[in-house]
């Protein structure tokens, strides 16, 4: 008896994980590494740490359209988000803030600043908003990261900031057969700096999924 009951268990939890991995659909997938930009406005790639990533942008940014999505009552996104050198986080003008924001169809998704500074303990550095939104919100240089060992993309800087990457992965409610995705940035050039090369982000493995109740 014992037996049977734990076949059935068995049975019964294989068919609900069965179930729950066919109500999960990966619409979007991509690494940049196959030069497909087809479904991006304003596409541009940079070669960086040895992959192909979307960007670097400076106070610009892209857009993901995508259409025909199956019926569905949730959507994940997520990607790989490179904060590339001098970002200022929350610091007053003229030097900050530096925000980064996404947006799904045409709705705040993300709005938040990072401040990419090598921070010893003990010392006062300008904070940044992520993981929450900015404004009011200060958290730690680099709060949230995945890795702040990677180089910075303008070799000028490779000592000093260095490149931030931060894995996002977020799940919202969605029915519509469309979706859209737009990232972009408000950077504030400091004093005697150079735009993207004194600043700048790039995102990597973009992957889109939506899932059925």
């Amino acid at each position: 008896m014992r037996k049977r009951l734990l076949f059935i268990l068995g049975t019964i939890a294989f068919f609900s994980c069965k179930t729950n991995v066919s109500n999960e659909v990966e619409v979007y997938s991509n690494t940049f590494d196959n030069g497909n930009l087809s479904a991006i406005t304003n596409a541009i790639t940079t070669k960086f740490n040895s992959t192909t990533v979307l960007g670097n942008y400076n106070n610009s940014g892209f857009q993901l359209n995508l259409d025909k999505l199956p019926e569905h009552d949730l959507v994940i996104i997520s990607f790989d988000l490179y904060i590339h050198d001098s970002w200022d986080g929350n610091a007053p003008s003229p030097e900050g803030p530096d925000i980064w924001q996404a947006m799904i169809d045409n709705e705040s998704f993300i709005s938040t600043t990072f401040s990419n500074e090598d921070c010893p303990a003990g010392n006062f550095c300008t904070p940044q908003s992520y993981p929450k939104d900015y404004p009011n919100n200060n958290n730690n240089p680099k709060a949230g990261a995945f890795r702040t060992d990677l180089p910075g993309l303008c070799l000028w800087k490779n000592k000093l900031n260095g490149t931030t990457m931060y894995k996002i992965s977020r799940t919202f409610k969605h029915s519509k057969n469309t979706l859209s995705l737009a990232c972009s940035d408000k950077l504030t050039k400091g004093v005697n700096t150079s735009g993207a090369c004194d600043e700048s982000w790039s995102v990597d493995n973009i992957s889109v999924k939506t899932v059925a109740l």
